[in-house]
This record gives C-alpha cells, structure tokens and sequence, in this order.
C-alpha cells in the first residue's frame, strides 16, 4: 500500500515522549520494513526539522540529530513529494478561490503533494484540519494512524 505521511506522524514517530508516538511508529515500522511503501512531502521534511529543533527542552533536537533523525528514519526509507512552481501556482489559485486562508495552506500543499504521488492512505494527527480543506476523493483517504 502506498502511504503518505503528514508532520504531525513524522514527528510522533521519532519522539517516544510524544502521546502519538506507538501509534506513528507503528506506521513508520510498516514503511522501513516495506511492508508498505512510504511518500512524505520535501515541505514536511523541513517542518519535522522545524518542529524539533524548536521543541522545549529536554525535547529539543540540535540541528545535527534532528539531521540524522530525518535522514535515519525518513529520508532513507521514503520517496520525497514535491510540487513544481506550477502545481504551487495552481494549489494557490484554487485556495484563494476556495477562501483557504492562513497557514491552512500548509495543510493544503501537503494534501497536494499525496494526491500528486497518488498514495492510498494519508496518515495525519490533524484530521479536521485536512478533511476542511481536502477535496472529497482525498478526504476519503485521510486516517489516522
């Protein structure tokens, strides 16, 4: 099954303090195992980097291990998704014709970028978030994990 994980997973996966970690490792075991086959978006990456190199202490990753937490865990065992400056234009175009506002776009560059790969399931921990801005076919393939 192809599976497409969001940064809330990827970022519950690699930190066991986290109350969604054994449920978004689970996930993430099924990709590094190839039991299932793994996409993420290149703007996720740099979310996951965001998020732990900015977590309160004593969570907080330095660069260098939220780089080698990435690489190990994501970057090896995943195809990375991205989208060209034209799919950006046309993913913006059709937000602001739906009122998307905010950082809701982030939902919906992410959202994009799984359609575009053409996965089966998109894991995310922001389920209402992504079912407001996903267009019905994609909403049905939204689960968490």
């Amino acid at each position: 099954m192809k599976v497409f994980l969001d940064t809330s997973v990827l970022v519950a996966a690699v930190l066991e303090e986290h109350e969604a970690h054994e449920r978004s490792l689970a996930v993430l075991d099924r990709v590094q195992s190839k039991r299932d086959e793994g996409y993420l978006s290149g703007h996720g990456l740099a979310e996951v980097y965001s998020v732990l190199t900015r977590l309160p202490p004593p969570s907080r990753h330095t660069p260098e291990q939220a780089l080698v937490s990435i690489e190990e865990n994501f970057i090896n065992n995943f195809h990375v998704a991205g989208l060209t400056g034209g799919e950006y234009g046309a993913l913006i175009r059709d937000a602001a014709l739906r009122g998307i506002s905010g950082g809701t776009i982030y939902d919906a560059v992410l959202l994009r970028t799984a359609e575009l790969a053409r996965v089966d399931r998109i894991y995310t921990w922001n389920l209402k978030h992504f079912q407001a801005v996903a267009q019905p076919a994609t909403a049905a393939l939204l689960r968490t994990p």
